[in-house]
């Protein structure tokens, strides 16, 4: 795993994301963003909640591992869910409305580098959990890195970006809560 990479990217798409996606776009292999990409920031994610449970806390006994560990858990459900059910409708509306061929690679592709904004503040409010209501304006950046992403993708007419923009950015802000909310609530009626 590529580490310069990762940090590299991350850190593009949020500065100049048409340069990034461009660089993705260049990158001869699509099949590795989830080995390369998504799968390291869950896990930077959950490490990040994790420890900034420990830290609010404490670390005197069980019960507050206990609460950290669910909390871990919590966030690895969300975004590793929010990430193949966001590719899967991605790709439907890809499909189905816009007509386009079906290639999941590609919407799994699209969807893994368009959630580097959930990705890095799930980092930061792991640790800092105070900047929430921060995160929750600066998540809808994701729009812009949804829209310049949309003009780099193949087969992609001007008249459709709107539209995928709208439909990709909803289902990519919508996913992770949902499913985590569908997760914390599970966890509260089987214990």
């Amino acid at each position: 795993m590529d580490y310069k990479y990762l940090l590299h990217i991350a850190l593009l798409l949020i500065s100049n994301p048409a340069k990034a996606w461009e660089e993705i776009r260049l990158r001869p292999n699509i099949n590795e963003v989830s080995f390369e990409y998504v799968y390291p920031m869950i896990g930077f994610s959950a490490l990040s909640v994790f420890l900034g449970a420990i830290f609010d806390r404490g670390w005197a006994d069980a019960e507050d591992y206990k609460y950290a560990m669910i909390q871990c858990a919590s966030v690895v459900v969300s975004l590793f869910g929010a990430y193949f059910l966001s590719s899967y409708l991605i790709n439907m509306v890809r499909v189905r409305i816009l007509k386009q061929r079906d290639d999941m690679l590609l919407s799994q592709q699209f969807a893994g580098y368009s959630m580097t904004v959930i990705f890095l503040l799930q980092i930061v409010t792991g640790i800092l959990p105070d900047l929430g209501i921060i995160s929750m304006m600066l998540q809808f950046y994701i729009i812009y890195l949804v829209w310049e992403g949309t003009e780099k993708m193949p087969e992609m007419k001007e008249e459709d970006r709107t539209m995928l923009t709208i439909i990709a950015s909803a289902i990519l802000l919508a996913c992770p809560p949902l499913i985590r909310f569908v997760f914390d609530t599970l966890n509260i009626l089987l214990n």
